[in-house]
């Protein structure tokens, strides 16, 4: 088994695992924007690899490129299935070779995630995981059932509740958690209730409730990864949340993996975003001042637009729409913002630094502008 850690590993092992195809590859896609990957996949087609793509009916704002790509996939000579709308979103991101090595990956074919944002993906050759992937991948391209017959191998919405609860309530020491939002109360209870039993929990991302929780968000990079390493022996990487919606509506695709190796990696990867988080947090300048009820004073139209040069400053991959619509997140800056679940999943990061004090402190401390690079994203 491998691991692939994003931003360090760049694009390098996707291509190279498209390229090693021989005589078959199936890929699913939510998100795509590189043409790298996309001459890559038309390159295996052209050399005799039959080549399936399985491509999401829709994201958020995306439904036209996810179209477009469509058609350029099939004038490549690339089978094209695409996903049913039975469930809310087609969230998974995997890759077959051959249907002898399976990709998981937590990230999409995207710029921003694979160079801007902390990301993980495994590789592994394990018979029954590559076995249930193309049962999934078959499923979901002829639009039938899929029941998954290992636990392991977790996908919402059959599975993924059970197997990452169950996953939660056996922790006796420890849980560090990547998760951009974890809000399911089902899984907070879990998380306190192991708390309170003396497990260590540590969360780089964001809780709907903390208590008894230490939860810090990634410094210098985006996140998204959602990744649990229980008792520093096994971990769950995949693509859903501990939030309802990932757990019981969209398809997500993860795997539990206990290979000493790759999970020492991971320990060691949180252990040094969680020292930076904490180094960046010391050393940031002080709230401005509060509103009512100890809530932060509105932005002016001034602070707000010195907030989004910094929150863009490194939005190059991103299109000018996309540029044009976290400026007007900023700018609004409220309540409804925080409820938009297209803001929430397309520019997660802009959001949760224009509604809470990440903005402010970016504006007061703009000379460090790695804390944040931000970009569209979803979950």
């Amino acid at each position: 088994m491998k691991l692939i850690i994003e931003p360090v590993d760049g694009v390098a092992p996707l291509l190279a695992a498209i390229k090693s195809a021989k005589k078959r590859l199936e890929i699913a896609i939510f998100r795509f924007d590189r043409s790298d990957v996309e001459t890559a996949l038309k390159a295996a087609a052209e050399r005799g690899v039959k080549v399936t793509a399985l491509i999401a009916f829709n994201n958020r704002g995306g439904e036209q490129r996810l179209r477009k790509l469509e058609l350029r996939c099939l004038d490549a000579g690339i089978i094209v299935a695409r996903t049913s709308n039975d469930l809310s979103r087609y969230h998974g991101k995997y890759i077959l070779v051959d249907r002898r090595i399976l990709y998981v990956l937590s990230f999409n074919f995207t710029h921003v995630d694979v160079d801007h944002s902390r990301g993980f993906g495994l590789v592994s050759t394990h018979v029954q995981w590559v076995r249930e992937a193309a049962r999934l991948f078959r499923a979901d391209c002829t639009r039938s059932t899929y029941t998954p017959k290992t636990a392991t191998f977790v996908v919402s919405p059959p599975n993924a509740r059970k197997v990452l609860g169950e996953f939660l309530k056996k922790a006796k020491t420890q849980l560090l958690i990547y998760d951009p939002k974890i809000s399911d109360k089902e899984m907070l209870r879990l998380l306190q209730a192991r708390a309170k039993a003396g497990v260590e929990i540590k969360i780089i991302g964001s809780a709907a409730r903390r208590a008894g929780l230490e939860v810090q968000k990634l410094a210098s990079q985006r996140l998204h990864t959602r990744t649990i390493i229980r008792d520093r022996r096994q971990a769950f990487v995949g693509s859903q949340s501990l939030r309802a919606a990932e757990l019981d509506s969209r398809r997500e695709v993860g795997l539990i993996v206990q290979n000493a190796k790759v999970v020492k990696t991971l320990i060691e990867t949180f252990e040094s975003d969680w020292a930076e988080t904490k180094v960046k947090k010391s050393s940031a300048s002080p709230a401005r001042s509060n509103g009512p009820a100890g809530e932060p004073a509105a932005l002016t139209a001034k602070e707000a637009e010195k907030a989004v040069k910094v929150l863009t400053k490194e939005l190059d991959p991103l299109t000018v729409s996309v540029k044009k619509a976290v400026r007007n997140a900023v700018a609004k800056a409220g309540d409804d913002v925080l409820r938009d679940e297209d803001v929430k999943d397309t520019m997660k990061r802009v959001v949760k630094k224009a509604v809470k004090d990440a903005v402010r402190e970016a504006v007061g401390d703009a000379k460090d502008a790695r804390e944040v690079k931000v970009g569209k994203s979803e979950a």
